[in-house]
């Protein structure tokens, strides 16, 4: 019974957690946060204990949207919907959010109070189309003299010397947004918003959840167990927004393909990022990057190939890892791993998950590790600020960049103390190597060379727990970095 019970309340979290948005996608570490905190770990933990085809290519839609539309809405600020007898189905809900952080950080050098944001969480559907936008304006005061964004993005510096307003703060506006046309096997959508593709959490080489939101197209086919997804995202070529160097094109194609069988998941994963070019049939889903890339001119177009094994065990645990390769002058080359022009990547790592009734309160527990092996040179191309597999100067793939080896190892929790509250815990381990050598950068121009990897590079060690609160309408969270990197992160956001 206990079982039972433990399942339709796992059910009913899941559901209520994922409806939210239209679809189930990266987590926003930086910025737009919301109620939900570490969505994507859970779902990482829900393929871990569930039966079904285990799919790892986000942002995924959640087909739960629509369904559970207007219990998991009706409380909203506003929400409209279509009259019964109408020939249309439709239905919006809007909410607002707003949240005040306290921020702090030695790799930042710089301390940021008051930092709020407000905004608008806008959902609905018509019929086949869905669509969330959740879109906030930010306001920082920064202790620093030359404040840096804590996102990476760009944001504006406003000056009491130069007469704009009396104070000295920060400002800036992020928005991510999802409209897509859905068929029985097929969804075309237009996003802005950040690729997660492959079974690792921290350390997935082709596209990772902390690289910085992009916008993109996107056509997801599923034909049973056989997923193929492909897109076009449109890249910024140098970390600063306003440079003039943003006024040339970075374009990224990639296809993914999944194979999901009972307790096995094979994935393959291309990209082809090219430099003041467009070429829209490398959108086509049946046309391979890998081959399709020799018809262009090498100067202006990188590629990448990267396949993944994801292997569930007894529903309670999995194994995996992902192979990335940038470059290889031949098989046998990349075995003797001598020279630069053997570029790539490896990553290996378990999650164990576990669900469990405690006197009529939903727990679920876990630990996940990962370690991730970035050769030099990886990602990085002929000359800076070209076809590098960036976005706005970071990774799109693994996000400690080329030369450098990682392990993450964290133990979580999240305890449901009702069905609109929960309380979640972890604690996140990271060693860290970062080569310091040239080819340690993303926008270091790729030359033959014997390589070095992480040659005398120091070990970076933090320790950083996490706690969170998260109730019907706020949500409380508390972050804090030890080590080589010491930061604390508050949190207060209210929604309605």
């Amino acid at each position: 019974m206990k079982a039972v019970f433990a399942s339709l309340i796992l059910a009913t979290m899941v559901f209520a957690e994922t409806g939210r948005s239209t679809v189930i996608g990266s987590e926003r570490t930086r910025n737009l946060r919301g109620l939900d905190y570490a969505p994507m770990l859970f779902e990482y933990h829900r393929q871990t204990v569930d039966d079904g085809h285990h799919f790892f290519t986000y942002p995924r839609r959640d087909t739960t949207f629509q369904k559970d539309f207007y219990k998991n809405h009706k409380n909203a600020m506003a929400f409209f919907e279509s009259d019964s007898g109408s020939s249309h189905r439709f239905a919006i809900a809007v909410s607002p959010i707003l949240g005040i952080d306290y921020k702090s950080s030695t790799a930042l050098g710089d301390t940021i109070w008051p930092a709020i944001d407000g905004g608008l969480f806008i959902r609905g559907f018509a019929d086949s189309l869905d669509f969330d936008l959740d879109a906030r304006i930010y306001s920082e005061g920064h202790a620093a003299k030359k404040p840096k964004s804590y996102d990476y993005e760009v944001f504006d510096v406003q000056s009491k010397d130069k007469g704009d307003g009396g104070i000295d703060y920060v400002s800036f506006a992020r928005y991510r947004a999802h409209l897509a046309l859905n068929y029985a096997w097929a969804r075309l959508q237009l996003a802005r918003d950040v690729l997660h593709w492959g079974p690792g959490y921290y350390n997935n080489l082709s596209l990772n959840q902390f690289a910085l939101p992009y916008n993109m197209l996107s056509l997801d086919l599923t034909f049973g167990p056989l997923r193929i997804f492909s897109v076009y995202a449109d890249l910024r070529v140098n970390s600063w927004s306003y440079s003039k160097e943003n006024l040339n094109d970075r374009n990224l194609y990639a296809h993914r393909y999944e194979l999901a069988l009972k307790n096995v998941t094979l994935g393959i994963s291309e990209l082809q990022v090219l430099y003041n070019e467009n070429k829209p049939w490398l959108f086509v889903p049946i046309a391979p990057l890998f081959i399709e890339k020799g018809n262009y001119s090498e100067r202006v177009n990188n590629g990448a190939l990267a396949f993944d094994v994801n292997v569930q065990l007894f529903k309670s645990a999995r194994i995996y890892g992902e192979f990335f390769l940038d470059d290889m002058e031949s098989p046998y080359a990349v075995y003797q791993n001598r020279y630069s022009n053997n570029r790539w990547a490896a990553m290996l790592g378990f999650q164990v998950a576990h669900d469990m009734d405690i006197k009529g309160k939903f727990l679920q527990l876990g630990t996940i590790a990962e370690i991730a092996r970035v050769e030099p040179f990886t990602y990085c191309h002929y000359d800076t600020a070209q076809a590098q597999i960036a976005h706005l100067g970071l990774p799109l793939g693994n996000p400690n960049g080329p030369n450098s080896l990682a392990i993450d190892w964290t133990l979580y929790s999240r305890l449901f103390w009702n069905a609109s509250s929960s309380f979640f815990f972890s604690i996140h381990n990271k060693w860290l190597w970062k080569g310091i050598d040239y080819g340690s950068k993303i926008d270091d121009p790729y030359v033959t060379k014997r390589k070095k990897f992480i040659d005398g590079a120091p070990l970076q060690y933090t320790i950083a727990p996490a706690l969170n609160y998260n109730g019907k309408y706020a949500s409380y969270e508390l972050e804090l970095t030890f080590g080589e990197i010491r930061a604390i992160f508050l949190r207060t956001t209210l929604h309605w």
